[in-house]
């Protein structure tokens, strides 16, 4: 499975909303959570440093080799169903 821009944002939105919320929390908690402040913060930075470092991961690009290999198969497939049908009307003929 090769990694591209899309599985990127998957990992970088969530990571980032959670992690702005816990960094508010802590920013602008109420007196009684004053005692989480520090596990807030220690939460909110990795998660938003972890969502901004999937954006570094470098992005594996299909080869030419592979989309070919693709196209091949699909032209395979048309040819098997051309066939199917020849033969089928072939047979209906008879």
């Amino acid at each position: 499975m090769s990694l591209n821009r899309t599985a990127k944002g998957i990992v970088l939105v969530p990571s980032v909303l959670l992690g702005g919320a816990f960094l508010a929390a802590a920013a602008w908690g109420d007196s009684a959570a004053a005692s989480n402040k520090g596990l807030a913060l220690v939460l909110g930075g990795v998660l938003v440093g972890g969502g901004l470092l999937a954006q570094l991961l470098p992005e594996q690009n299909d080869s030419p080799n592979q989309r070919d290999g693709d196209k091949l198969n699909v032209d395979k497939l048309k040819d098997d169903t051309l066939s199917a049908e020849k033969q089928r009307e072939s047979g209906e003929g008879a």
